[in-house]
């Protein structure tokens, strides 16, 4: 398993949506849960904060979430892609500012 080194954001505009992508190192459940309850807060004029950790020696702790997407089209995403590249200890928030144009459910999977 591999560590991100440090945390960091990234952001990209599709569609006239907003999307900026955070991710943390946290190394264990109560620490990603309480930094994604910080950025949720922060953010709390997003139009959604989706979320998604993989935490533990082996990453056997992982969990996503769609916070108001269609199911399946943020969270689940988003965790394939930690677990893929065989990350542990990180959290990861994408927060999108909803630009007025609906991407559909792969555009949505996509984009996350």
């Amino acid at each position: 398993m591999r560590l991100i080194r440090n945390a960091g954001s990234h952001e990209l505009e599709i569609r006239k949506s907003r999307f900026v992508c955070t991710l943390a190192r946290a190394s264990s459940e109560d620490e990603a849960v309480r930094f994604i309850a910080a950025h949720r807060r922060a953010h709390r004029d997003a139009t959604h904060n989706c979320t998604a950790y993989v935490v533990g020696e082996l990453g056997e702790i992982t969990k996503s979430g769609d916070d108001g997407e269609p199911a399946g089209t943020a969270g689940v995403p988003m965790l394939e892609v930690l677990v893929r590249r065989g990350l542990t200890d990180v959290v990861a928030v994408v927060t999108r500012y909803f630009g007025g144009v609906k991407l559909g459910a792969g555009g949505l999977a996509r984009a996350y």
